[in-house]
């Protein structure tokens, strides 16, 4: 039995799970997700995150991959980094490198449990900046000197692929190899701010074309996250990962406040689970929750099921359908075969759901297109949600 097979229904824990600590953030990229900026006076509190550190722990979550916002801004994050790896939950944490010094940069070295992850959204200034903000490019540039000076080796360079970068694939390769770092890619979401930029922003067909082609001749040395198995329809060669949405079956989010989401991608209310504060806790809304339940029952594909590429490509990706006012059982907005883009032509303007909810600093106009398990994890959630992770009995 295949690990999709065996997975599709879900398991008692999350291997992984994504965690927001954190809304505030010094930047505003255009693209974010979790519409970040401005905290939540509802925040978790450091006594509330170390009880979910101690649900995590008793329920054997592998990794917990922590984000925000820019989750270093919490007076308490390192104190909550160390709570977690003292009780075997390991920790993989993005940061757009603000608060990566020359001191934090050799503690993280000395860890076996911590990984990291640069947000980097352009191989040059113009083109990142342009994204995330001026001086941002200079920010990442330089937090991975410091950690590649620490002899941090193999942190991650995390880049999200848009119209104007996808063509510089090689030189974030190259950057990654000066930096003794791994290349990290991941696909463009129209989620949070990113529903405002998505038309854009997302590559086009032929530049999809063009990432496919590139990632199968240089899939083995770069991590991808599952982003990208929409592209297997192309069918001229494998690509690697899971080929499964995880969402409520094995990967989750547990947002700032404590809400829980299906999924990363998709937060808004249709994918709201439950909270932590609730009775049962986090245990009670992965294992209880109606919303997993319908999810971890087998899918159907409509239409799609008719489509040579189905097996391949499972129908793409659920958060991407949603945000763009596409069925969730139909295909994805950037199915290669073409039926998205046909599909999306029949979605009335203004008629695809908003995300729920807005911490942005102040409201940016559209980017107009102008610019040029008691082991050390191995650093694990890189490639798939289940990396590193063995089923019993294997």
């Amino acid at each position: 039995m295949s690990l999709v097979d065996e997975f599709q229904y879900g398991l008692d824990a999350p291997i992984c799970l994504t965690w927001e600590l954190t809304y505030a953030c010094n930047l505003s990229c255009v693209h974010c997700l979790s519409s970040s900026g401005r905290r939540d006076p509802r925040e978790l509190s450091t006594a509330e995150c170390k009880a979910l550190i101690d649900e995590f722990q008793r329920m054997q979550v592998f990794y917990v991959n922590i984000g925000g916002g820019e989750p270093t801004v919490r007076a308490d994050f390192w104190e909550l980094v160390d709570y977690a790896t003292e009780h075997q939950v390991g920790v993989k944490f993005s940061t757009n490198g603000i608060k990566i010094t020359e001191e934090v940069a050799r503690r993280l070295a000395a860890s076996d449990y911590v990984d990291v992850q640069i947000s980097l959204d352009g191989a040059t200034a113009e083109v990142n900046d342009h994204v995330r903000g001026p001086g941002s490019y200079a920010t990442a540039i330089r937090a991975m000197e410091r950690l590649s000076a620490a002899g941090f080796e193999n942190f991650k360079i995390s880049v999200v692929v848009t119209r104007q970068n996808v063509g510089q694939l090689d030189a974030f390769k190259a950057i990654a190899d000066r930096y003794r770092a791994q290349l990290r890619i991941t696909r463009l979401r129209p989620s949070g701010r990113g529903a405002d930029v998505w038309d854009e922003l997302h590559p086009t067909a032929a530049q999809q074309r063009e990432l496919y082609d590139w990632l199968v001749a240089n899939g083995d040395n770069v991590l991808t996250g599952d982003s990208f198995f929409h592209l297997a329809g192309y069918g001229d060669g494998g690509l690697p990962g899971l080929n499964l949405c995880g969402a409520g079956r094995v990967v989750c989010l547990v947002d700032p406040v404590g809400d829980v989401y299906a999924c990363p991608f998709a937060i808004h209310d249709t994918f709201l689970a439950g909270n932590i504060r609730s009775e049962g806790g986090f245990t009670g809304v992965w294992r209880e929750s109606e919303l997993f339940a319908q999810l971890r029952n087998p899918q159907g594909g409509g239409a799609c099921t008719s489509c040579s590429a189905y097996d391949a490509c499972r129908g793409g990706c659920m958060a991407a359908k949603f945000f763009t006012g596409l069925p969730l059982d139909g295909p994805d907005p950037e199915c290669v075969r073409g039926h998205g883009e046909l599909a999306l032509a029949g979605v009335a303007a203004g008629s695809a759901p908003k995300p729920s909810l807005d911490h942005s600093h102040r409201k940016r106009a559209p980017v107009p297109v102008t610019i040029g398990m008691r082991r050390p994890p191995d650093r694990a959630c890189d490639e798939n949600p289940l990396a590193g992770f063995t089923p019993p009995g294997r």
